[in-house]
């Protein structure tokens, strides 16, 4: 398959043109969803080459790597928006964090990641808008809208945060 995706690519390469784009993204949005080949990220948001960063893991979870990546691309290369794009049917709600023992007792080593299994998706996207909002390395971490997306039409539907609560026995403030 590998020599397949090479010889796909010399061909591609014969016709290439360097468009001479920068690296800042033209909508100055980063978009962090699954890795899900399922999910063509260009075609489902009406993208164009240089519009936007894509950042993809299983889950598309916010993780200390994509905190990285997304500071990389706020503080050096312009963006100041942020997607993050969970889907239905994704693997991820299959997995457990047992995956990480079975590792241990196959390899001999304990993985140093997480999993970042769940059973909710609406209440992973959540969790994952309060690891952007609260990351003290991002610039614009109040801009940022969760999706969930629907394998079987192609819509996006968007999760809300839920709203602050406060505690009952909390002094009002005055």
């Amino acid at each position: 398959m590998v020599d397949r995706l090479v010889a796909a690519n010399r061909h591609y390469a014969k016709n290439y043109r360097d468009p001479g784009m920068s690296a800042m993204p033209v909508r100055h949005t980063a978009v962090v969803t699954c890795m899900d080949a399922r999910l063509d990220v260009h075609a489902m948001l009406g993208l164009e080459l240089g519009d936007t960063h894509v950042i993809r893991n299983a889950g598309g979870v916010v993780t200390d790597d994509v905190v990285r990546s997304l500071t990389i691309s706020q503080r050096h290369l312009g963006t100041t928006q942020v997607v993050l794009i969970h889907h239905t049917q994704c693997g991820m709600l299959t997995v457990t964090e047992d995956f990480r023992r079975e590792l241990e007792a196959d390899t001999g080593l304990r993985p140093q990641w997480a999993v970042e299994a769940f059973v909710d998706l609406d209440g992973d996207v959540r969790q994952s808008m309060n690891r952007v909002r609260r990351s003290p390395f991002l610039l614009h971490n109040d801009t940022v809208r969760g999706f969930v997306y629907d394998v079987t039409t192609g819509l996006l539907r968007e999760v809300f945060p839920l709203p602050d609560v406060q505690p009952e026995d909390a002094p009002e403030q005055s």
